[in-house]
């Protein structure tokens, strides 16, 4: 198979392909070929030994858009966001500080809100930061991250403050 022998012998391997259609170009490649060869004809109409098998022009050029259609659909083996998903950072939402907060004082919904850009902590983040004590004085308008949260007791949401 082609992932084997690409494997087996660390070179670009490919297809020499005597079928009609497209379809086992467009597969070959899609396990790793990187190679394609085909038979082109100008017109299946000349009686050549090849001609049962050989491609027309335009089919030649389907092919290669198939082709290209499925090198794009695989995608690529790439784990870091695409342009267009850091463009998007400053749509998605985040926690932000929407009033003063001084440090020691709980996080509440009149203090922390989630909002656009997304420069703080991520949305799911609401349910650990409710109750939580600000590690220090924050001010409104501040991303909300980590280092601004106090780890340890946390206030029960409506519950009187404890006067320790």
């Amino acid at each position: 198979t082609i992932p084997h022998l690409a494997e087996r012998l660390g070179l670009p391997v490919g297809l020499s392909d005597h079928t009609m259609g497209s379809l086992a170009p467009v597969v070959a490649v899609s396990l790793g070929a990187a190679i394609i060869e085909k038979h082109l004809t100008l017109t299946r109409d000349e009686e050549t030994p090849d001609s049962g098998f050989s491609t027309e022009a335009t089919e030649f050029a389907a092919m290669v858009d198939a082709i290209r259609s499925a090198e794009r659909a695989l995608g690529q083996q790439r784990y870091d966001p695409s342009p267009s998903e850091v463009g998007s950072r400053i749509l998605r939402r985040s926690l932000f500080v929407v009033a003063d907060v001084e440090a020691g004082e709980a996080f509440t919904t009149s203090n922390v809100r989630s909002i656009r850009p997304g420069h703080g902590l991520h949305t799911r983040h609401l349910p650990e930061v409710l109750g939580a004590r600000a590690a220090r004085t924050i001010g409104a308008g501040t991303p909300l991250s980590w280092d601004l949260v106090e780890q340890g007791e946390r206030v029960q949401p409506g519950a009187a403050p404890s006067n320790s």
